[in-house]
């Protein structure tokens, strides 16, 4: 088996650009996606509710991708046409959603309407996502792994700050943050429509710019390919991942379950810490999420500092356990900081949660994975450990928020306790290094 070459920094760039436009789309779907259900109508106890879906929707089709396009060669890639597809379906989605408010539907049907949107804007890009993650691993040598998965972080964070900041910034210049009860406000919705453009021509630019290699380049650099053995399921592949598969799948439990309730309750949170009231119909209200979707984008920014000092620890898991402590403090100050710009603090110590999150576990499975085969198998099935503790804390967020008297920021102390377990966890992995 031959050694992967070492790949410019521009090649490396090119094969997660794409991952920019698929990040505004996700952090519009997470900065907002709350605030249009409540917009729409949602009472906050059911609210975790709707976010079942996204999470479920990953836990079925990221493992799909993976082993079906471990298993496609046509002359566009392996990985790249499920890429194209899942932000083509995204792109109409995302036009869609935000106008569920303005078909004339009742509001059971409207809850519906926008349920379905949500189901497929989540299916799609999952289908996007994914193959960003396959393609690092199919062709960056271990050497090199880091510096992708850290281009990827950077894109991700670059991508977050555009779409969070995007109803802010719609609403400055001029758009109508408040509408008519039920309705979304036009600042959300021509946030989505212009993260729609974005996205389908940034993986435009990916397609034009990268090849993959072909099954007999595949084999030289990555051993007998995948689709030669059909006879491994994915039970068989889970009975023979390593233990560090596990160990980190143990953090990403506290930590996405942490992250769940944050998309969840954030709005709210801030609303009834800041600007004391819960009411959608609020003007107070939109403007809290907006100032929250700012929030979110400072996060970013903090992900974005902290994920360029984390390679100046010595020790991987060091940074790993320091960054998930940062963030619990950051979702347990939430609720006493009444100040507008206090807020800023919490977030920047969020984002040094959300660095070490994004880099650091993919990075401890796939060099633990070198050798298995079935890569993008293995990295649909590791996708598992970000969506089932997002299910897990969606169908228990409501019961949660009954237990602690029904104040949405109590909810960030929760966040704050999983994160901490999160740190604690990460003392259990033990780290391969490459050869």
């Amino acid at each position: 088996m031959m050694q992967k070459p070492n790949l410019s920094y521009g090649k490396l760039f090119n094969l997660s650009f794409g991952f920019f436009g698929v990040q505004i789309a996700y952090a519009l779907q997470s900065a907002n996606i709350s605030r249009i259900f409540r917009t729409l109508g949602a009472d906050p106890h059911d609210l975790s509710y709707f976010w079942i879906l996204p999470p479920l929707m990953g836990i079925i089709v990221q493992p799909i991708v993976g082993s079906l396009s471990d298993r496609t060669w046509t002359r566009f890639g392996r990985r790249i046409p499920y890429l194209f597809i899942g932000a083509a379906v995204a792109v109409a989605v995302m036009c869609l959603l935000p106008n569920s408010g303005s078909l004339g539907l009742g509001l059971s049907a409207v809850m519906v309407f926008g349920l379905i949107m949500l189901m497929l804007l989540d299916t799609s890009l999952n289908m996007a996502m994914q193959p960003f993650k396959m393609l690092v691993g199919d062709m960056v040598n271990e050497e090199q792994k880091a510096k992708a998965y850290s281009i990827q972080s950077f894109l991700c964070n670059a991508g977050s700050v555009m779409g969070f900041v995007f109803p802010f910034f719609f609403t400055w210049i001029g758009l109508k943050n408040v509408a008519p009860e039920g309705i979304v406000p036009d600042s959300v919705i021509w946030s989505f429509y212009v993260g729609a453009a974005i996205l389908i021509l940034c993986v435009i630019y990916t397609v034009a710019k990268v090849r993959e290699w072909n099954p007999q380049e595949y084999e030289q650099y990555n051993g007998k390919s995948e689709d030669a053995d059909d006879s491994a399921n994915w039970f068989a592949l889970l009975k023979k991942a390593p233990s560090t598969f596990w160990k980190v799948g143990l953090v990403q439990f506290f930590c996405w379950a942490a992250f769940l309730y944050m998309w969840t309750y954030v709005v709210d949170a801030v609303s009834e810490t800041v600007w004391r009231t819960t009411d959608p119909a609020n003007e107070s209200y939109q403007i809290a999420a907006n100032w929250t979707g700012v929030l979110y984008a400072i996060q970013a920014v903090g992900s974005v500092c902290w994920a360029l000092a984390l390679p100046k620890f010595k020790n991987t898991k060091v940074a790993y356990s320091v960054s998930l402590l940062l963030g619990g403090l950051g979702f347990a100050l939430i609720p006493f900081c009444p100040g507008q710009y206090l807020q800023i603090f919490p977030f920047l110590l969020i984002g040094c949660g959300w660095a070490a999150m994004l880099a650091m576990p993919f990075t401890f499975v796939t060099n633990a994975l070198q050798g298995y085969g079935h890569m993008g198998a293995y990295l649909g099935l590791f996708n598992c450990t970000i969506c089932i503790p997002q299910i897990v804390a969606a169908l228990c967020g409501g019961s949660i928020l009954h237990l602690i008297g029904s104040h949405q920021s109590s909810m960030m102390i929760v966040s704050g306790v999983l994160m901490l377990l999160g740190a604690l966890a990460v003392t259990f992995i033990k780290e391969k290094r490459a050869a």
